[in-house]
């Protein structure tokens, strides 16, 4: 399957790219089947700018002109660090799926405008879902086992002692979460199970987003 093309514009000396498309399947080099063609939509040149603004300010200064930043990754420590990010409690996990290094450990400019594109008031419902899914799979097996689904809990409700639910608590949680989502019985909840549920919030694409 050709790989969608994401659209990005290519910032100019000043930063700024002549279009920036978003979000034309970002990721399609994880999920080479996944069934998203969606349109592109032309975003204002700003949002490349502000981005690529926004990526420098990580880079040191002898590194930021237009050609080097596009060339250089920078650390997962590094973009942690941007407040957007800061307080999100998946924050690793985001940057662990958008990255394309070997080790998942940095982020390139392309890297870091696929994850932005993703969590923009313009990517589809369906592209959102499916990267939601993606960074709830925290043992990257394709589904949530009762360890993600965990693991995902504790992440919402901290781990400290006055908010982590208790053993018996969280199977309860799980249990429930299960007896909602599992279509098929399985024991887990794949991709289209998921999707399901998520078609049923009504507020899950306004509220899964970071804005720069």
């Amino acid at each position: 399957m050709e790989k969608p093309s994401l659209g990005r514009g290519q910032p100019t000396a000043s930063g700024h790219a002549a279009s920036l498309q978003f979000p034309g399947c970002p990721g399609s080099r994880d999920f080479p089947d996944a069934p998203y063609r969606i349109p592109p939509k032309v975003a204002p040149a700003t949002a490349c700018g502000r981005a690529h603004r926004r990526f420098c300010e990580l880079l040191p200064q002898e590194h930021r002109s237009v050609e080097e930043s596009l060339q250089i990754r920078v650390s997962l420590e590094q973009i942690l660090s941007l407040p957007e990010l800061k307080a999100n409690p998946f924050k690793e996990r985001i940057c662990r799926v958008f990255s394309t290094s070997p080790t998942r450990d940095s982020l390139s400019f392309e890297d870091f405008l696929d994850l932005l594109s993703v969590f923009s008031d313009t990517a589809t419902p369906d592209i959102k879902s499916h990267y939601a899914f993606r960074i709830f799979d925290f043992d990257d097996d394709g589904t949530l086992n009762r360890d993600d689904l965990s693991q995902l809990v504790n992440c919402l409700t901290g781990e400290g002692e006055d908010t982590r639910l208790s053993a018996s608590e969280m199977k309860q949680l799980i249990d429930n979460i299960l007896e909602e989502s599992d279509i098929d019985r399985d024991g887990t909840i794949n991709l289209s199970e998921f999707q399901h549920v998520i078609s049923r919030s009504p507020d899950f694409a306004s509220s899964f987003k970071i804005v720069l």
